[in-house]
């Protein structure tokens, strides 16, 4: 667990640990910050860099993932910073074809809409050598921050990513895939575990190359009561950590924290304090208090502002800002919004909103 260890690589030492410190539940000087999304279309410069390609012929260029991941640390002090990537890498690397439709989203030609069409899918153990350029990338950039802030890899969880392979894109009732688990639930079960199988080889090769954090995305727990979500998401968010931490000491690397962001997953918080991360993120539909009271002690919490807060002015962003410092505390904590950052955000806003989560939680460790 010590911050400072260089890698096989030999990456520069880290100058600022703060992140990774509140992660393991240490002391820290001052909250950390860092935003989901923050490499992203509310960034001029992110703009300008992604209009020459198609969005997947991004996520192949490791030069450009590089470059989008430090767009936002030359402008914020950001205390992290986070793979440019996507979570349906996972889903093309099993033989999926997937696009990007500009203003739709992800989209899937040929979806599995039939048990059979399981047997589309490659092999889950070739997926890491299949997603090589993802490593590369987290080398390059690992190496370009020059040790400035933590790098967190990350994954959408099995039943995320199973949603958008059944649905064929974006949805906002998810009822093919809920579909599945209803009628299929044998042929549901073997596709999560197919999608685990090759989640785990992946989020252990980020480490490899670098990643000092993971964070599993579960974006689409809301749309599973607790019944679903205890029965087809949960076994499989704890088989993630579980065999990740095992991948990592038989690879003989040293363990990393591991962040599970469920949205829309407060019915669960108490199974996923429990799941085997440390760091347990929140959307901003949880109050502070009541998300300290179901997890307990043993793990930081993550988040949770409303994106939308800041449309705010930059004094409402402070005001908010020390609210949920104060609500939150100073132990076991790291500052997020609930959710990404949307593309027609004010850069200066998102600034305030950094520098505010600094001022205030220093001045909340001095009274």
């Amino acid at each position: 667990m010590e911050a400072n260890e260089c890698g096989p690589q030999g990456f520069p030492e880290l100058k600022n640990d703060t992140f990774l410190r509140a992660a393991w539940g240490e002391e820290t000087d001052y909250t950390p910050v860092w935003c989901m999304r923050q490499a992203g279309r509310y960034l001029p410069e992110f703009r300008e860099t992604r209009a020459a390609q198609d969005f997947f012929s991004t996520c192949r260029s490791p030069e450009t993932c590089c470059e989008l991941t430090l767009q936002p640390l030359r402008r914020f002090p950001l205390d992290a910073a986070i793979i440019f990537s996507d979570i349906l890498v996972v889903p093309q690397a099993l033989g999926m074809e997937v696009t990007m439709v500009p203003g739709k989203g992800p989209s899937f030609p040929e979806p599995l809409r039939e048990e059979r069409d399981l047997q589309r899918l490659r092999d889950p153990t070739t997926v890491a050598s299949e997603l090589g350029y993802v490593f590369q990338a987290i080398t390059l950039t690992r190496q370009r921050l020059a040790g400035r802030v933590p790098l967190i890899g990350f994954a959408g969880a099995p039943w995320t990513l199973m949603t958008y392979m059944v649905e064929g894109g974006g949805s906002s009732t998810m009822a093919q895939a809920k579909r599945w688990l209803y009628q299929r639930p044998q042929a549901s079960h073997q596709l999560l575990r197919i999608l685990t199988d090759a989640l785990v080889p992946y989020l252990v090769g980020q480490v490899a190359a670098g990643a000092q954090a993971l964070q599993l995305f579960e974006s689409h727990a809301g749309h599973l009561g607790p019944q679903l979500f205890s029965k087809f998401a949960l076994p499989y968010i704890r088989d993630v950590a579980k065999r990740v931490k095992a991948g990592l000491q038989e690879a003989g690397l040293a363990p990393v924290p591991m962040i599970i962001f469920a949205k829309d997953g407060h019915f669960a918080l108490e199974e996923l304090a429990q799941a085997g991360y440390e760091v347990v993120g929140l959307d901003w539909t949880v109050a502070p208090e009541k998300a300290r009271d179901c997890v307990g002690k043993t793990v930081t919490l993550q988040g949770n502002l409303d994106p939308c807060a800041l449309y705010a002015s930059e004094e409402e962003i402070g005001q908010l800002v020390q609210q949920m410092l104060n609500d939150f505390g100073p132990r076991r904590y790291i500052a997020n919004l609930g959710h990404g950052l949307y593309p027609d955000m004010d850069p200066e806003h998102v600034g305030a909103f950094v520098d505010a989560v600094h001022k205030h939680s220093r001045l909340l460790r001095q009274n």
